[in-house]
């Protein structure tokens, strides 16, 4: 035999059970934020937040003075010697050996100098020329052209 139970009894007890079921669920969601705003420590998620903000705002300076520091050295580094080449000569042919020489000392921008010292058994000359975009106003010899050419090609 079936009991007979009305069906708002059904209804109101299903209905109960759901807010139970509800409030249970309630009670553990609360339980959970409480634990997720106190932290481990004890800290509360605003104090944390406020932390992370302000070390946020400290890393962006940092970036910054970072990003300035490193366009003050590339601007230190396109003036610094990029590119040394040494071409040995013997500007008597027939006669002595390859003690002369000429090297040239550029940077980035192709500006800097070349030094060549010509030997020859009485004395030793030796001359600079200042280069600017790896052209000298000053004639060069075809061993300070080729030294130029060398120590373009070392940094490019």
């Amino acid at each position: 035999m079936l009991l007979s139970i009305p069906l708002e009894y059904i209804v109101l007890g299903g209905l109960f059970l759901i807010i139970v079921i509800l409030t249970f669920w309630i009670f553990q969601l609360e339980n959970r934020l409480r634990m997720l705003c106190r932290g481990k420590s004890g800290v509360n998620l605003e104090d944390t937040i406020e932390a992370i903000l302000k070390k946020t705002g400290q890393l962006i300076e940092h970036q910054k003075e970072l990003e300035n520091q490193h366009h003050i050295f590339e601007d230190k580094l396109s003036d610094s010697i990029r590119g040394v080449a040494t071409v040995r000569f013997n500007p008597f042919k027939g006669s002595g050996s390859n003690q002369s020489f000429a090297t040239a000392f550029l940077n980035e921008r192709g500006d800097g100098v070349v030094v060549s010292s010509i030997y020859s058994r009485e004395r030793v000359s030796i001359f600079a020329k200042p280069i600017e975009e790896l052209a000298s106003k000053y004639e060069l010899m075809k061993e300070e052209k080729e030294a130029l050419s060398q120590a373009r090609s070392n940094f490019e």
